[in-house]
């Protein structure tokens, strides 16, 4: 996937919003809490995305997949990826949607109304 397909990616989520920062990294955003970052990687980008604790521990040993610098640090659980193989784009698109559920889910009820973002599935 390419920083501009992850953008458009992103973009088409419900309720979502976008800055640049962090060095020049797109932040992606739904109620104002992040979902997705793609930073640059020496040189390459690099894909971070919450994910459920299974998920963390399962993906996090596959070649390309770390646990998110400066996140997961924090004892949160965000992944990273940085290089190849790493993830199938399906396969990550699948991973950011399944962030942005995690993250819209724990706006308020209000907030979701609000917003127009569906009730949260369970994960």
């Amino acid at each position: 996937m390419t920083r501009d397909e992850f953008n458009a990616f992103c973009q088409a989520m419900p309720a979502t919003s976008h800055v640049v920062q962090w060095g020049n990294a797109d932040v992606w955003k739904v109620g104002g809490k992040v979902f997705a970052i793609c930073g640059w990687n020496d040189g390459k980008d690099a894909f971070t995305f919450k994910v459920t604790p299974l998920a963390f521990e399962v993906l996090g040993e596959q070649p390309g997949i770390r646990p998110a610098p400066y996140l997961a640090s924090r004892g949160m659980k965000w992944l990273q990826q940085y290089d190849s193989p790493g993830l199938p784009d399906a396969d990550l698109k699948a991973h950011i949607e399944i962030s942005y559920s995690l993250v819209s889910a724990n706006l308020s009820k209000k907030k979701r109304t609000e917003l127009g973002i569906p009730e949260p599935q369970k994960l």
